[in-house]
């Protein structure tokens, strides 16, 4: 007697872990949300760039070319001729490759944006995947800061375009000459510091987390959380730590204010810091002019994230409404994009220097935020008209076939029941189950007629909550009307048309 032969083993379906399957809802939820932000930046302007999901692994600027494996963080792989390529990690990095390989052909200033999925090959956790969409508007070639004081007030119109309050939102402003002019001044200036200058970033971006008093330890000997963990701070002497305090805690009531507390910060020790602070007044001079200072747009020294990456003015939008986070806390939701001038950026590939500066929306992030200020736009499509399949000849398909293709031509999103069509009843849970609202209906008798009938499923489940007996029954037929086939699309809009008033209405 053989061997019992084995079934073949299925293959386990998975989804690989730090992504996600995303639904028909969330799918338009974003696309609405990229449409209002795309209308805001075409208005200023700017046109759309699309840019490959793989660039090869030097140009994204993170990693050495000579690397053994240089898949740290991204994804990567070879190509045919052994050169590593990886999936872009963000959009500014393919941006400046594309300006640089096509410099000679763009038109400067070149004032573009994209949206697109960027990857990261980091360990998923609670709300950090490693596939996320990011939303990005760059101008290139223009050095002067009034186009960081247009990017700053963008920001601002896509908030309220949003329709985000005024007052739940402020892009702050800083920049990194100005801390440069202040590390310089304490003495952890030049490229013997480096370490120390980036430990004293991480500290001052704990502000929101510790206060004043929790950066102070990091900006010294270090900090001891309530677990006992230590953290190893900067070593900075006192006087050291108090002047960058007094940086971070400079904003004033208005932007002058500000500027003339960080001229006090800064004082004459640094020629760059005293950059940074002209550029900041000039910044706050055009956003006065423009009308933005009335909260919108704020010089704010606190803003330090990726200072290490810009070169001058550095901007976050922050929104200020509260939520509890996953430890139960009621907090401010904080940043949802973030951007700043990287003029080193493009003139990694060319030999002259190209001023860039531009932002990125976090998509994901800003749609909780919509989400949680109930501005996330429940627009969803209108389910399908269901075309019901009574007989299966083909002249009785092509009759439905034309019906479809009628409501379909009149803009209406329309289907023809394509599963098992024997049992009538399965079609109507069918199209119960998709929130279909109208019910195509011919059988034999009808055809013969020259008419259809249209089944208001809406109207009908309302009614049914209501009908107790035959007489009541025989009463909502109007639910169902038969109409020759001629009038099919208009009576089918009459209802549809009823159907959205009835829920303008609350109905």
């Amino acid at each position: 007697m053989g061997e019992k032969k084995k079934k073949p083993q299925k293959l386990k379906a998975r989804l690989p872990r730090g992504f996600i399957d995303r639904s028909a809802a969330d799918i338009r939820a974003t696309e609405a949300m990229i449409g209002s932000i795309r209308k805001v930046f075409e208005l200023y302007g700017f046109d759309p760039v699309e840019t490959p999901l793989f660039e090869y692994t030097d140009a994204l600027g993170k990693f050495l070319p000579d690397s053994d494996r240089p898949n740290e963080g991204v994804f990567s792989l070879t190509d045919d001729d052994d050169q590593w390529m990886s999936l872009r990690y963000d959009l500014t990095a393919p941006l400046a490759r594309h300006i640089a390989e096509n410099f000679n052909d763009i038109q400067l200033p070149y004032r573009t944006y994209r949206a697109g999925w960027v990857f990261r090959n980091e360990k998923p956790g609670p709300g950090r995947f490693r596939q996320f969409m990011q939303f990005d508007a760059d101008t290139a070639g223009a050095a002067g800061v009034q186009a960081d004081a247009e990017m700053c007030m963008m920001m601002a119109d896509t908030m309220g375009t949003l329709g985000i309050d005024r007052g739940d939102y402020v892009i702050r402003v800083n920049n990194r000459k100005v801390l440069d002019g202040v590390m310089e001044a304490i003495g952890i200036g030049g490229d013997d510091h480096a370490e120390t200058r980036l430990t004293v970033l991480r500290a001052i971006d704990k502000l929101d987390k510790f206060g004043p008093q929790g950066v102070r330890l990091l900006l010294g000997e270090g900090r001891k959380d309530e677990s006992g963990d230590f953290t190893k701070g900067a070593g900075l002497d006192e006087p050291a730590i108090a002047r960058v305090i007094a940086f971070v805690e400079a904003a004033g009531a208005d932007g002058a204010q500000t500027i003339s507390n960080l001229e006090r910060v800064v004082g004459e020790d640094s020629a760059r810091g005293a950059e940074g602070i002209a550029e900041l007044g000039q910044i706050a001079s055009l956003v006065a002019a423009a009308g933005y200072d009335d909260g919108r747009v704020k010089i704010d020294p606190s803003v330090v994230r990726g200072l290490e990456y810009y070169t001058g003015p550095v901007y976050e939008a922050e929104l200020l409404f509260d939520v509890t986070n996953e430890k139960g806390q009621t907090v401010q939701f904080g940043s949802v994009a973030g951007g700043g001038r990287y003029d080193g950026l493009v003139s990694r590939f060319m030999g002259q220097p190209v001023p860039a500066t531009g932002f990125s929306i976090g998509v994901s992030r800003l749609m909780t935020a919509l989400k949680n200020l109930g501005k996330l736009g429940d627009d969803p499509a209108q389910p399908p008209v269901v075309v019901c399949v009574m007989d299966r000849d083909m002249d009785s398909m092509g009759h439905y076939q034309r019906f479809v293709g009628q409501l379909r031509a009149a803009g209406i999103r329309t289907e023809m029941f394509q599963g098992n069509p024997k049992n009538f009843g399965k079609q109507l849970q069918y199209a119960d189950r998709r929130g279909s609202p109208i019910a195509i209906i011919q059988g034999s008798q009808e055809r013969a007629d020259g008419t259809v009938q249209i089944k208001d499923l809406i109207e009908g489940k309302r009614l049914s909550g209501e009908i107790e007996d035959n007489a009541a029954w025989r009463a909502a037929r109007p639910a169902q009307v038969s109409v020759p086939e001629a009038d099919l699309v208009a009576e089918v809009e009459k209802i549809l048309a009823a159907q959205a008033q009835d829920r303008e209405q609350g109905q």
